[in-house]
């Protein structure tokens, strides 16, 4: 594993999806110290704006420098325009190292599919596996991201 990884040491559901992809719940100021000091350049948060959190964390990431990123992911806000803007933040990572994180990892995995199967190419299969690994757990958030990249998906070519 990466130094970015180790810097998720102790949050729920911490994952390593790919060399410059972290993933988990919520980060503590230490994790996010840590995450920059390993390189890392963009913290997407998934949670609401108004869930109860135990630091500012924009305010934080600011600090150290890192561009932070805010997609609510909600039962109200499980719409196409959600998952537009997590693939955004996504492509324009590029090599940066990216951090995405909610609660739990639960919305994490729900959100990432598209870009798992979309941008990295997973069959749907290797795709739900990872997103169970980085803490999915809803049907409702699995069914969200797989609809959403069946519609996008290429058609192959026969």
């Amino acid at each position: 594993m990466s130094a970015a990884f180790d810097a998720m040491q102790g949050i729920a559901n911490a994952c390593q999806l790919f060399p410059n992809v972290v993933t988990g719940g919520q980060p503590s100021a230490t994790n996010l110290e840590a995450f920059k000091a390993a390189g890392g350049a963009v913290v997407l948060d998934l949670r609401e704006p108004m869930e109860p959190r135990p630091l500012d964390e924009p305010a934080v990431v600011s600090r150290l420098g890192m561009e932070y990123v805010n997609v609510p992911v909600s039962a109200g806000r499980m719409n196409d325009a959600t998952i537009d803007q997590v693939l955004d933040v996504m492509r324009r990572a590029g090599n940066r190292t990216v951090l995405v994180h909610c609660a739990s990892g639960n919305r994490v995995g729900g959100a990432l599919l598209p870009h798992l199967i979309l941008d990295q190419s997973l069959d749907e299969e290797d795709a739900v596996n990872q997103a169970m690994r980085v803490g999915l757990r809803s049907a409702e958030m699995l069914e969200w991201g797989l609809d959403y990249a069946r519609r996008h998906h290429p058609p192959t070519v026969r």
